[in-house]
């Protein structure tokens, strides 16, 4: 949304793309009016209007009545307005947030009812979700079935990717959209069957600040990091890590190359968030993916 991240598409900007299939979005309802800002009408709600500046009225009584000659004309400057935005940005925030929490209760309730297990997959880039996904599905062929939602700007690459492993797929192109919503996703669940007693995977655009603050109507949210990133990574996104019950860190084939310190990692995003559960893989390798997939099964049961 605009009063946080500065991301703000037209409504024909997400799109909703089945691989294989064409025209997917032909006829569908729009998936990003919540997205939508225009900031042309803000400066009509500041309390009064500046279009009286140069009329001439007069009153009943025959007398004149000219603003431009009158002393209080309404000269603004010095004076600080910064307030009456800063309540208009705030109320904006709180006004989109509402609506998407309403929607992801909606989600929820949808997943609860087909017991679906719904998990929101968030990282920033490169830290190798995609990867994790596939070595996931590809381990998982004795568990339920699987569909996941993809989440990027732009491309069905991730898509693609995960169609091949044979999983039900469907891809959120955002545009200038920085994360996925409730009304995405929403949609998005429209375009493929995902069946009672399944599992949903939800990879989110790769950010680590605004899909925190985005509810999907998720069981859980995973944020995945990778050795490759710095410890640091917790206390530097603090909110992510905070609205998070697992985390992932990835790429510990990498350690021995790198200066890295695992337990000191765990501890920063304990700080922010003790609760966290950790799960210490390599989604190149499949080292400890086992674990992963063992608490994966658990949670379906």
């Amino acid at each position: 949304m605009c009063s946080t991240c500065g991301c703000g598409q037209p409504d024909d900007h997400v799109k909703i793309v089945v691989p294989g299939e064409k025209d997917i979005n032909k006829g569908q309802p729009d998936h990003g009016h919540d997205h939508t800002h225009s900031h042309t009408d803000d400066h009509n709600h500041h309390g009064h209007s500046h279009d009286h500046h140069d009329h001439t009225h007069s009153d009943q009584h025959g007398h004149n009545h000219d603003h431009h000659n009158h002393d209080h004309h309404h000269d603004h400057v010095g004076q600080d307005h910064t307030h009456s935005h800063d309540n208009r940005q705030l109320n904006l925030e709180q006004d989109i947030l509402y609506k998407n929490n309403l929607l992801a209760e909606r989600n929820r309730g949808y997943f609860e009812a087909k017991n679906i297990l719904a998990l929101n997959l968030v990282s920033s880039p490169g830290s190798g979700k995609t990867t994790f996904l596939e070595k996931t599905i590809q381990l998982f062929k004795d568990g339920p079935e699987m569909a996941v939602i993809e989440g990027d700007q732009q491309t069905s690459n991730d898509a693609n990717r995960i169609a091949a492993t044979g999983a039900k797929v469907v891809q959120i192109n955002t545009g200038k959209g920085c994360h996925l919503d409730a009304h995405m996703v929403l949609h998005a669940i429209q375009r493929i069957e995902v069946n009672n007693n399944s599992i949903l995977m939800i990879e989110n655009v790769g950010n680590l600040v605004c899909p925190s603050m985005f509810d999907l109507g998720e069981k859980q949210r995973v944020v995945i990091m990778s050795v490759t990133e710095g410890e640091d990574k917790p206390l530097k996104y603090p909110d992510m890590f905070m609205s998070s019950q697992i985390c992932v860190i990835n790429k510990i084939d990498l350690l021995p190359y790198l200066e890295f310190d695992l337990e000191k990692a765990k501890d920063y995003a304990m700080r922010v968030n003790p609760k966290l559960k950790f799960f210490e893989v390599s989604a190149t390798s499949g080292e400890g993916m086992d674990k992963w997939i063992d608490w994966l099964l658990a949670q379906t049961q």
